[in-house]
């Protein structure tokens, strides 16, 4: 490493001898959180990630797709479909799911508001969702359907947890299709199923939404 290098790896971090700062030093950067949601899904090419995360520069993407590779938390892999780089979590990286579960729990306060201006894409509701119920479990299965923006998302919650889904080529029996922080609202529990349907337009039985997100 030259000596300029050296200087702006010394200048990235706290230099603190603790492990929230080293964990910052790797992943406390703009935008370098949002890239591990967009991965957290899945293998993304260059352009999909891009897409992800309206705002960033070509450049920054890079330049943070480059430092998460050094710090190996992301790696290079061939996609198979045609033939280019994707970018994916490295094992290690993917641990960072639990930091990215906790911080979407704690922003619940902050989502109340809605969006404000925001930009909004429906494939974030995976992760968020995921997110915001972590533990939960049901000893009857049951499945859900979200159309929120034109896209649609399937919840399935059994004994073992909960699993969202994208973009399903067949939808549950029971959809509600509704605004994002309704959506949001429900999963977090500041929205009642009551309160959620009356907020959006339901497709399907109530009962299969009590199911899932009732008390």
């Amino acid at each position: 490493m030259s000596t300029e290098e050296d200087k702006s790896a010394i200048k990235r971090s706290y230099g603190q001898y603790c492990g929230l700062a080293r964990a910052l030093d790797v992943v406390g950067n703009r935008w370098s959180l949002l890239i591990v949601r967009e991965l957290l899904g899945g293998p993304a090419r260059y352009g999909k990630l891009q897409a992800g995360l309206p705002g960033i520069s070509t450049n920054l993407l890079a330049e943070r797709l480059r430092e998460l590779e050094q710090s190996g938390v992301v790696q290079r892999q061939l996609d198979t479909d045609s033939n280019a780089i994707a970018y994916t979590l490295t094992a290690w990286g993917r641990e960072l799911r639990g930091a990215v579960t906790a911080l979407v729990n704690w922003s619940t306060p902050l989502m109340i508001a809605g969006p404000r201006g925001d930009s909004f894409q429906p494939h974030w509701l995976v992760v968020a969702l995921e997110s915001l119920m972590e533990g939960k479990r049901i000893e009857v299965p049951a499945t859900i359907g979200f159309e929120v923006d034109g896209m649609n998302l399937a919840v399935r919650v059994d004994e073992t947890g909960a699993r969202v889904a994208l973009e399903v080529d067949v939808q549950p029996e029971t959809v509600l299709r509704a605004e994002p922080m309704v959506v949001l609202g429900l999963a977090s529990g500041m929205l009642t199923t009551d309160q959620a349907i009356a907020a959006g337009e339901l497709r399907g039985e109530s009962q299969d939404l009590a199911a899932i997100f009732g008390p």
